[in-house]
């Protein structure tokens, strides 16, 4: 690898921003191409399916042999709210390889005790979400049921463009949400992202189902192309 390559390369990365080296794998030649640039580049078809599937691959494309060698940031889960849904859904989504943090300020529920080896932020949510860094590898989960806690988040979220935005609610407290964003300044476009009620519908009933139905969701958002996100809703 060219050192213009490598520090390119480690620039994106630093930053969290996909990227994907192409190797010819019979002369060698290599180029990066970043996921700004994907619309453009001629494979971008195939460079978009492996930046979801998120490996790297043996391609054929455009008459050449290819090795996709994709770096794609660690997936992030912010969940807000340290309730029974969380306590299962956070060992879910480390298991698949998120980095996960929960986030209440209430610490009779943020307790070490009942999040073990999860790291806690004790915080409402304008103190704790700016060093969380969140960003469009993170998804992100508001499931506490108090609108001081899950409105502020979620305002957070859409101006962070995370790729997943879910809020825990029936249909109709879901429009009551939304009358108090806008009020707060949230587009409709914002609020149209919002997943709720959250999860794939699969008739989850206990906390631990809602948290495979949450996880489905997150992962059909990350994993698939838009048709595809649209026939698994």
């Amino acid at each position: 690898m060219k050192l213009a390559i490598l520090h390119e390369l480690n620039a994106e990365r630093a930053a969290r921003r996909p990227v994907i080296l192409l190797t010819d794998t019979e002369s060698g030649e290599q180029r990066l191409v970043k996921a700004a640039d994907f619309a453009k580049d001629p494979l971008r078809a195939e460079l978009d399916k492996q930046l979801r599937m998120g490996k790297s691959a043996n391609v054929e494309a455009g008459g050449k042999k290819l090795f996709f060698n994709v770096y794609a940031p660690t997936a992030k889960l912010v969940i807000v709210g340290a309730v029974h849904i969380s306590q299962a859904l956070a060992p879910l989504a480390r298991s698949l390889g998120y980095d996960v943090t929960v986030v209440d300020p209430r610490t009779a529920f943020a307790s070490p005790e009942r999040f073990p080896d999860i790291p806690l932020v004790a915080e409402w949510p304008d103190t704790a979400l700016p060093p969380l860094n969140v960003d469009a590898y993170t998804a992100f989960v508001a499931v506490t049921h108090d609108p001081k806690i899950d409105d502020p988040a979620l305002l957070h979220a859409f101006e962070r463009n995370c790729f997943y935005i879910g809020a825990l609610g029936s249909r109709k407290t879901h429009a009551k949400r939304g009358d108090r964003l806008r009020a707060q300044g949230a587009k409709e476009s914002d609020i149209a992202r919002i997943h709720a009620p959250i999860g794939l519908a699969i008739g989850a009933v206990s906390p631990s189902e809602i948290a495979v139905a949450i996880m489905a969701e997150i992962t059909a958002v990350l994993r698939l192309p838009p048709k595809e996100k649209e026939e698994a809703a």
